[in-house]
């Protein structure tokens, strides 16, 4: 048995991937494939075959996300470590009298050109 760290109704975040910075609940857990299902992210479009019972046409559905591509969120606190971390950085190095010091400096999100 696979033990995982996060469980049915956890609120997550993704941090990888199409969707990343959303948040969502878990709805299910596959454990042996280690990838979970979770509420409004990650949906995908599926054209439905009519049949007797169901009406045809084009559904959206969740599809399994890696468990490595989420983290749990437990408070306020954990989210702002969380988006620290996700912003680009860059470090600079200043020797001052045989002391060198690391400044991180924020970098500015670049513009795409057309």
């Amino acid at each position: 048995m696979i033990k995982l760290k996060i469980k049915k109704g956890d609120n997550v975040k993704i941090i990888t991937g199409d969707d990343k910075g959303k948040t969502g609940n878990v709805i299910k857990v596959f454990l042996e494939v280690r990838k979970i299902l979770v509420k409004g992210v990650n949906e995908k479009k599926k054209h439905q075959k009519p049949t007797k019972e169901k009406k045809g046409g084009i559904i959206t559905i969740e599809r399994p996300i890696d468990i490595s591509n989420v983290v749990k969120l437990l408070d306020a606190k954990v989210e702002k470590k969380i988006e620290k971390k996700l912003e680009p950085k860059k470090v600079e190095k200043k020797i001052e009298e045989k002391k060198t010091t690391k400044i991180e400096k924020r970098k500015k999100k670049s513009k795409k050109w057309n």
